[in-house]
């Protein structure tokens, strides 16, 4: 039996009524997380930079009986995010779960050599989108004493990658927001996830894999990657989401989960894992 085989199977899962924003949603893991959760029965909000990309996966779940919105626009900006929380409330209601996954790469390459404003706005993206989406839905979680925040973070925050800088400071950014920020709302039943889906073969990584503006370092890391056909399969990010949406993995809340982790068996030792400080980002002397 593999991992995940442990989980339900996304059909078991019930999260009917339910209301979740999906940014990044109009391909990639975005859209995937977005179609299991409207198989589940959660109405869908997804929004992206790329208008005919969200109205693509919008027509994709209400083929299958979903019910789903799409609303373009930049999450890095606080009138845009202003606008995805009104219509979300307009439309469905309030957001009982919002999926940070809205991310770029950033330049890949020398630091002397990145563009000053590439650079920053990869943080502008991926850390201070994060930041501004989470602070616009949780007033509403806070009011009603529920709500769960998954925030997409990488791997790469594990080891050393020289030549790709603003990606990995965005995404380790990400991971200690997450541990405080957790903090503040496990009292108002809000629980916030820091989650690696490892690699599924998404147009990111693609670019990664090919990309001749991508510094040969970390190209053939990715090359390498499609070639020994070591992606993670989409369905067990997937199955990671729904358990986080789900509400069965709350007691994790703060910690920085990964692809590999069996979240079931992490809560049989939930007492170790608090009492350690284990799965956050520290340091061990």
């Amino acid at each position: 039996m593999s991992l995940h085989d442990k989980y339900d199977q996304p059909e078991n899962f019930n999260l009917t009524g339910q209301v979740a924003i999906v940014t990044g949603g109009g391909r990639g893991i975005g859209r995937a997380f977005a179609q299991a959760l409207a198989k589940v029965g959660v109405k869908i909000v997804v929004t992206a930079r790329t208008k005919h990309e969200l109205e693509q996966t919008v027509e994709l779940i209400q083929s299958s009986g979903g019910q789903a919105i799409a609303i373009p626009g930049d999450v890095s900006e606080p009138s845009t995010v202003e606008q995805i929380a009104k219509i979300t409330e307009k439309k469905f209601g309030t957001a009982d779960i919002l999926i940070n996954n809205a991310g770029i790469t950033g330049p890949v390459t020398n630091e002397w050599d990145a563009d000053p404003s590439d650079w920053w706005r990869t943080m502008e993206i991926n850390m201070r989108g994060t930041y501004l989406m989470t602070r616009e839905i949780l007033p509403s979680m806070i009011s009603r004493n529920r709500g769960r925040i998954i925030n997409l973070t990488s791997a790469v925050v594990l080891k050393t990658y020289p030549y790709f800088t603003s990606y990995t400071v965005s995404k380790a950014a990400i991971i200690y927001y997450t541990q405080n920020l957790a903090g503040q709302v496990k009292d108002q039943g809000i629980s916030v996830f820091a989650y690696h889906p490892g690699g599924p073969e998404t147009e990111m990584s693609r670019h990664l894999a090919e990309s001749s503006e991508v510094h040969d370092s970390v190209r053939e890391i990715f090359k390498k990657m499609y070639e020994n056909d070591a992606n993670t399969p989409m369905e067990i990010p997937v199955q990671d989401v729904l358990m986080m949406a789900s509400g069965q993995s709350d007691p994790l809340t703060g910690r920085f989960l990964m692809h590999t982790d069996d979240q079931k068996e992490m809560l049989t030792r939930i007492d170790e894992i608090e009492r350690d400080n284990l799965y956050v980002l520290t340091r061990r002397t």
